[in-house]
């Protein structure tokens, strides 16, 4: 995967001109909830090229695609320093995971992750693309996020029912 996805945005922007279709750049609609039950994700892992994906929103007629291009900002890395300072992780992974995170600022300002959709028939389609360092870097969020979660709290209701 490459380590900056701006060419690749450049080329699919392009490439949608060419088509006659209209962009709207929009937020994320994968982390909206209406996606949670109404998006179907484009396998881009067996089918990496975007182009595939817009000859089968033009097949169905679609006029319009949204665009969502992510850089790396450094207010993301700061706040993953600033949660781990605070966390409950030994000392030895908590160095491990700031020295990944300070390697991770060198991808500030790089295209990250590019998103296209498009809606038919009450439905969201969702082609997304992400950079492996992004990837990477949110996995570290989450292992500095599940460190703040108390472990002996297994039992998500418990205090709403009695043990007797």
């Amino acid at each position: 995967m490459r380590p900056n996805l701006d060419t690749l945005r450049h080329e699919i922007e392009q490439h949608l001109e060419s088509r006659g279709l209209a962009v709207f750049r929009s937020y994320p609609r994968a982390e909206s909830e209406r996606s949670l039950t109404e998006a179907v994700y484009w396998d881009s892992e067996n089918h990496p090229d975007y182009k595939e994906f817009v000859e089968a929103a033009c097949a169905v007629g679609v006029r319009l695609v949204t665009l969502y291009a992510r850089e790396l900002t450094p207010d993301v890395i700061e706040n993953a320093m600033a949660q781990l300072s605070d966390s409950d992780l030994e000392r030895d992974e908590r160095r491990t995971l700031d020295a990944r995170l300070h390697e991770m600022q060198a991808y500030e300002g790089f295209t990250c992750q590019i998103e296209l959709s498009f809606d038919h028939a009450q439905r969201t389609y969702v082609f997304e693309v992400r950079t492996d360092w992004f990837d990477e870097l949110n996995d570290l969020v989450e292992r500095i996020e599940y460190s703040y979660q108390d472990e002996g709290d297994e039992n998500p209701l418990s205090g709403y029912y009695s043990n007797n």
